[in-house]
């Protein structure tokens, strides 16, 4: 038998077969339409709705995560991880022949790993409703960046060049620094007419500091 289970929430309202994590932030997600950031039968029925339209839709494994595929799944000496200074477990994340794979059981010094999709094989169904259609450039850059975990201060554009700016309010941490690079990356991938990314950043000394100086 086959327990279904929540993958994604959005909405605090949703009922969950286990309780809430307080610490989940729930709100709209960014979806760009044909940059597979979703699976293919979503991002289909996505294209044909309207804003504030909802749907609820089941999709088969192949417009899902795809067929489990039996040749991804191997059996492994313990050994082999042992000499990686690696002690495996149950549910532990693996790097396989530059695919992510998870350890399925560990027994008489055989790991089982499976390097499937946790849900290939599995119909997923959906329920989701389109908020906003983004048409301005400066709204796609700064959903572009909550998406990386940024709040951009302000955000300019003009012709190819884009203007990021992040005020002393914005934590410049190591969260900051790889989202900072996620952010480009995307607006270089999604913005073809981009030709340059300038970022302006603010740094304020703290009180602490300047009291002691």
């Amino acid at each position: 038998m086959e327990v279904s289970s929540t993958i994604a929430l959005t909405t605090q309202e949703c009922t969950l077969p286990a309780p809430h994590e307080k610490e989940n932030s729930y709100g709209p997600v960014l979806v760009v339409l044909g940059s597979k950031g979703v699976i293919k039968g979503l991002d289909r029925e996505l294209h044909s709705m309207g804003i504030n339209e909802s749907k609820k839709a089941t999709f088969k494994p192949d417009e899902a995560f795809g067929e489990r595929m039996e040749d991804l799944v191997r059996i492994m000496p313990i050994a082999e991880f042992r000499k990686h200074d690696i002690d495996p477990y149950p549910g532990l994340q693996v790097n396989l022949d530059n695919m992510t794979a998870i350890v399925k059981s560990v027994n008489s010094g055989r790991v089982v790993v499976d390097a499937n999709h946790p849900l290939a094989g599995r119909e997923i169904t959906y329920e989701v409703k389109v908020v906003k259609n983004l048409t301005d450039d400066k709204e796609k850059i700064s959903a572009l960046g909550k998406m990386t975990g940024l709040d951009v201060t302000k955000i300019d554009v003009k012709d190819k060049d884009v203007r990021l700016s992040f005020d002393n309010s914005v934590k410049k941490n190591a969260d900051y620094f790889m989202g900072k690079a996620n952010l480009v990356a995307g607006i270089f991938t999604y913005f073809k007419n981009v030709g340059k990314v300038d970022i302006d950043e603010e740094y304020v000394r703290p009180e602490e500091a300047k009291q002691k100086s």
